[in-house]
């Protein structure tokens, strides 16, 4: 997923509560990060703010 499609101010729908993030960037990411929304629904990469939510199809039990 390439930093420039993007946008921080929109969130990245996931089936999965558990998510990888590296920024997007390759060499100008950042180091990957496993993020865990837990009982949220949402989560937010604290290096870089893209913002994972979980989609309405995922399972009660996804991660």
């Amino acid at each position: 997923m390439s930093a420039s499609k993007i946008n921080a101010k929109d969130p990245v729908i996931v089936t999965k509560r558990r998510v990888a993030c590296d920024g997007g960037g390759g060499a100008l990411g950042h180091p990957k990060t496993y993020l865990d929304m837990g009982v949220d629904t949402q989560v937010t990469c604290k290096y870089c703010g893209i913002v994972f939510k979980l989609s309405k199809d995922a399972a009660d039990g996804a991660h």
